[in-house]
């Protein structure tokens, strides 16, 4: 058995913005509420390797793996993929980003299996991994959005 979860959301910005912000690594710990630090560690072409940490969960534990990124911005798509996989036997990561009437929808959809000897199994993760995109996705949202609203308060009154 494996893992799979799609979760989606709308954000009241343009494409720039969002995609912008939502891959600009190095500004990912004020971005999402669970990363306290992003380390690069090469760039080849379009794709990132990076070191993610976690502020410490409820039992102090800080958690921390190396991911590789590839975003392909004509597409509108980006691949990810641990590569320190830890727990996961493999997990992957898609994200797309689609043009609305109300914005851009950003999906990401996950598709990983747990390690057999991992301390919770496929279906506590895509509990948790469901729970968490929705909050992480409100909260990159809510933030994408005060920007453009900033921006956009800013370039009306420059025009006065």
């Amino acid at each position: 058995m494996a893992g799979h979860t799609e979760n989606s959301i709308t954000i009241d910005a343009p494409f720039d913005l969002v995609w912008e912000m939502t891959n600009d690594l190095e500004n990912w710990p004020r971005l999402f509420s669970e990363y306290a630090s992003v380390e690069v560690l090469s760039r080849e072409g379009a794709t990132t390797t990076f070191r993610l940490t976690m502020h410490p969960d409820e039992n102090g534990k800080v958690w921390s793996w190396v991911s590789e990124r590839t975003p392909d911005r004509e597409k509108r798509m980006v691949r990810a993929r641990r590569v320190e996989t830890g727990p996961f036997a493999h997990m992957n990561i898609v994200w797309e980003y689609a043009e609305l009437p109300g914005g851009v929808q950003m999906r990401w959809t996950q598709d990983f299996a747990m390690k057999p000897d991992a301390p919770v199994d496929d279906d506590w993760m895509t509990d948790n991994i469901n729970r968490n995109s929705r909050t992480q996705m409100a909260l990159i949202r809510d933030r994408i959005e005060q920007v453009a609203r900033d921006s956009e308060s800013a370039s009306v009154a420059s025009s006065r």
